[in-house]
This record gives C-alpha cells, sequence and structure tokens, in this order.
C-alpha cells in the first residue's frame, strides 16, 4: 500500500547493487507524456484508464520490458509497485518462475505519516485523500495480490529495524537467485 516502505526498501536494494524498477516511475512517465500535472489525481486517473483500455497488466508488461534492460549482469532486480494478480501472472510469464512477490505491511497511520514527511506530490494530503487512494488501490485488486505474496515484511518498527529486515530477506533471496 502507499507509505509502507517500499521506495525505502529500494533504496536498500540498490545500496547493495540491486537494479530497481519502479512502476510508479512508469506511470509518472505516461503522466507527462499527456502533458498533465504530476499530482494524485492524474496519477490516478492515468493508471486507471491505461488499466481499462490495455489490460490489468499494461503496467507490468512496460515494467518486464524496463526489467530486461537494467537485468544483464544482475542477480536480481527489485521491482516497486506491483497492484494487482494479472501483473503477477505477466510478471511470472515474463521473467520466469523464479519471480518472487514481496508484500510490505504498515499500518494506515504509520503510512499517512511518512506520506506527509516525504511530500511528494502524488501523495495524499489528508486522511481522506489516502483514504480514496487506498480505496481506488483496492479495486485494482492489491488486496488479493498482498494476500498472495511469497513473503512479506512488516514495517512497525525504526527505520533500522525495517532496512536490517529488508537487509536479510534481499540476502536470502539472493542466495536462492
Amino acid at each position: 500500500m502507499p507509505g509502507s516502505g517500499k521506495s525505502e526498501a529500494m533504496e536498500v536494494g540498490k545500496a547493495r547493487g540491486h537494479p530497481v524498477v519502479r512502476m510508479g516511475d512508469l506511470i509518472w512517465e505516461e503522466v507527462e507524456r499527456q502533458g498533465l500535472p504530476r499530482d494524485a489525481k492524474h496519477v490516478g486517473q492515468v493508471a486507471n484508464a491505461m488499466r481499462e483500455s490495455h489490460g490489468k497488466d499494461v503496467w507490468a508488461q512496460r515494467t518486464a520490458e524496463r526489467v530486461r534492460k537494467v537485468a544483464a549482469g544482475h542477480k536480481l532486480v527489485l521491482i516497486d509497485g506491483i497492484r494487482n494478480i494479472e501483473e503477477v501472472h505477466t510478471l511470472r510469464a515474463e521473467l520466469g518462475h523464479d519471480f518472487l512477490l514481496v508484500a510490505i505491511h504498515t499500518d494506515p497511520s504509520h503510512r499517512f505519516e511518512r506520506m506527509i514527511q516525504r511530500g511528494r506530490a502524488d501523495d495524499a494530503k489528508d486522511v481522506d485523500g489516502l483514504k480514496a487512494r487506498d480505496e481506488r488501490e483496492m479495486t485494482w485488486g492489491i488486496a488479493r495480490t498482498i494476500a498472495l505474496a511469497d513473503e512479506m515484511l512488516v514495517n512497525d518498527a525504526t527505520l533500522d529495524v525495517f532496512r536490517s529486515r529488508v537487509t536479510v530477506l534481499l540476502d536470502r533471496i539472493s542466495k536462492l537467485a
């Protein structure tokens, strides 16, 4: 879910030399290509419209292309931002059965605090905005995706504890790759 710690987990991965493909960046690129402001309203509208016109896995298709571009010489590529089971199926089909889905859980109050602190243009500005964004992402099927994750990281402690949890998971996954 938004504000759960995905970006922080990706930073840990980057620091360990793993390339990261952020699905949200692909949506932002599309928003900019369409000449729209990169705010919560337009990012959500574009993400929805593309899913409606090109299929629920449109962002996974674009992500798989980007992953193939950055994967050379790396045992592990991290993907940030999977939202539905169709995306999972596409990524598994495109990238192989070594694909591992990791969910990060953080309670809504902590997620909101983090979103306010980071201040991204597409983040909710109030609790109602977070609820609306959560509800929109629920319509995409994110709850089912989280429930079917291969691994679950809980982000309920300090930043250092969370980074340590991510490091342990990445070390374990790297040994499998």
